[in-house]
């Protein structure tokens, strides 16, 4: 074990033309209170490198607020490492933030669908959020199999695409992809917070399913 925790962030700064997105912000802060508090060392990556865009910041919520104001979250946030310049081996766990920017760059790149693979196969925790398990669609394990396949899985609903005002928006729907991979997906009512764990895989529905989603994965590592 090596105490260490990463939270995987989009580059994606742009939903279809129509506003400025990005990471969803709680979906980051929440799980980096958790993961700080059990002693964990977070750190933060993201498809492009450098500061990416962020959306759904609420600061009359304690813990967006601790997150914006920790300098050293802030540093690392203004320069964040690709995913080929992080050293899986260092990490217990990559969990994946949502965000609607993550439907656009999480599914294509490689280095991403590389590094959760490795950390995967040697007996690391992948876990996404909301949008975040648009990560998973990309990642094969070696065998050539989808990670997903078989597996009890959450994500954003295509209820909960539809009730936004999306559905034609984004570039697919996750869940609909997600169950096209193999993957046995399972939803609660839209907004309400639902967690599935499948042995070393954690997801989650939706932003109120994060702080869920990092207390699962706690439980996984010290499983």
């Amino acid at each position: 074990m090596t105490n260490r925790i990463l939270i995987a962030l989009t580059s994606h700064g742009d939903l279809g033309g129509l506003r400025p997105t990005g990471f969803y912000l709680p979906e980051a802060a929440h799980p980096w209170q958790v993961f700080t508090d059990a002693g964990y060392k977070v750190d933060l990556v993201s498809v492009a490198g450098g500061e990416p865009p962020v959306d759904g910041v609420d600061l009359s919520d304690p813990v967006q607020r601790a997150f914006t104001e920790d300098t050293t979250v802030q540093e690392k946030l203004k320069n964040t490492p690709r995913f080929a310049d992080v050293e899986q081996a260092d990490y217990d766990a990559v969990l994946f933030a949502g965000g609607h920017g993550a439907m656009w760059d999480f599914p294509s790149d490689p280095d991403l669908a590389a590094f959760a693979r490795d950390l995967y196969e040697r007996g690391g925790v992948v876990a996404a959020v909301c949008h975040g398990p648009a990560a998973l669609i990309g990642i094969t394990l070696s065998d050539g199999t989808p990670l997903v396949a078989g597996k009890n899985v959450a994500g954003f609903t295509d209820s909960e695409e539809n009730a936004v005002g999306l559905t034609e928006v984004v570039p697919f729907l996750l869940q609909s992809r997600l169950e096209g991979l193999g993957a046995k997906h399972t939803g609660a009512a839209d907004w309400q917070p639902h967690v599935v764990t499948d042995g070393r895989l954690v997801t989650g529905q939706n932003p109120a399913s994060s702080t869920g989603v990092a207390e699962a994965v706690l439980k996984v590592l010290k499983s």
